[in-house]
């Protein structure tokens, strides 16, 4: 069977909760400290389902979600209200290769659709799967921050990337 691609729903809440949750516990890729709760996540999930230029996309494969991608709000002025921020996750279980490229060209194609202008990605650094995964879709590194978050006892370095949609 091969795998699904579509919309997120309510009822994904909870696999896609889990795939984040892995990584808040397990690496510094998000610099969230403490695991989401699931009414957190709804309300996350609320929010970015209330305005038509935000969307969540997930990748299941025989029931299961393998993986998700969203874009949301780069900054909560007005005047980046063309500029979006982008996010892909796969489950750390996940034996299909290809899913956050998949996911991806999914998100991109949607962004250019909704007349995005910009989209950033923030990546922990090393990321060397992250970095070569937007290199693939033409982002440019456009910052550096140095030493910005805080966690397993070491400070850690996010760039800052952009493609031009």
């Amino acid at each position: 069977m091969p795998v699904v691609f579509s919309v997120a729903s309510v009822d994904d809440l909870g696999q896609i909760n889990d795939i984040y949750n892995h990584y808040i516990s397990h690496t510094a890729i998000t610099f969230d400290l403490e695991p989401w709760s699931m009414t957190k996540r709804k309300q996350w999930f609320e929010s970015l389902v209330q305005t038509t230029c935000y969307q969540l996309f997930v990748a299941t494969d025989i029931g299961h979600i393998i993986g998700f991608a969203y874009n949301g709000q780069y900054r909560p002025k007005l005047a980046y209200q063309h500029s979006t921020e982008v996010t892909v996750y796969t489950a750390p279980n996940n034996q299909v290769k290809g899913i956050g490229r998949q996911l991806y060209q999914l998100l991109l194609n949607y962004l250019n659709d909704h007349g995005f202008h910009r989209a950033y990605a923030l990546i922990t650094l090393p990321n060397v799967a992250s970095i070569k995964l937007h290199q693939h879709y033409n982002f440019d590194q456009v910052g550096l921050m140095t030493e910005v978050g805080f966690k397993f006892e070491q400070y850690h370095d996010v760039a800052l990337l952009e493609l031009k949609l």
